[in-house]
């Protein structure tokens, strides 16, 4: 498989491929459906995310065809990332610069590359050049019946928690995973 991994920081280049891939995925292959999964919700998070200062996508190609993607935004001084946990994590632990750590926000892969170690290729190319000092994402613990979260473990994250961000989300566990690059 030669896959082409490319770097986005425009989100105006490849905002409807974003789109499509999650609503391919999240809701015709994996039948996640409500008004939170809906393309019109998600395209409003992904503008969120975008808004900040750093945000950057990895897309995969296989050819000229998009076979998965990660995006990822540094979470500022002002970041509402940790107000929806459900319990206090420790003192400092919450403290944003811009500089300290880095939230994935979504990674998704289209059915005919899963299970082929893409996931985990776009991840670390994500990861590869970033300078924060950790990396944060959301896992719904049901996924998969709890396969998806035991990925990000074998990946090195760690569940510090959990929040639900939005009233019509799910719970999610929060994970971590410190420091950013692993070898």
């Amino acid at each position: 498989m030669s896959l082409e991994l490319r770097h986005y920081t425009d989100i105006d280049l490849v905002r409807q491929t974003i789109v499509d891939i999650h609503v391919e995925v999240r809701q015709r292959d994996l039948g996640l459906t409500g008004p939170f999964y809906s393309a019109e919700r998600f395209n409003e998070r992904l503008t969120a995310h975008r808004s900040a200062p750093g945000w950057e996508a990895v897309i995969a190609y296989d050819g000229t065809e998009p076979a998965g993607f990660a995006y990822a935004t540094p979470l500022g001084p002002s970041t509402r990332w940790w107000s929806a946990m459900t319990n206090p994590l420790p003192d400092g632990y919450t403290v944003e610069n811009g500089k300290r750590t880095l939230a994935l926000n979504e990674i998704v892969v289209r059915r005919p590359w899963r299970g082929t170690g893409l996931a985990h290729r776009v991840h670390e190319e994500l990861l590869a050049n970033r300078d924060e000092e950790r990396v944060t994402l959301l896992v719904n613990p049901k996924a998969g019946d709890g396969k998806v979260q035991a990925v990000y473990e074998r990946w090195g994250y760690e569940k510090i928690g959990e929040q639900q961000p939005f009233a019509d989300s799910p719970v999610f566990a929060a994970m971590m995973r410190e420091p950013l690059h692993r070898v």
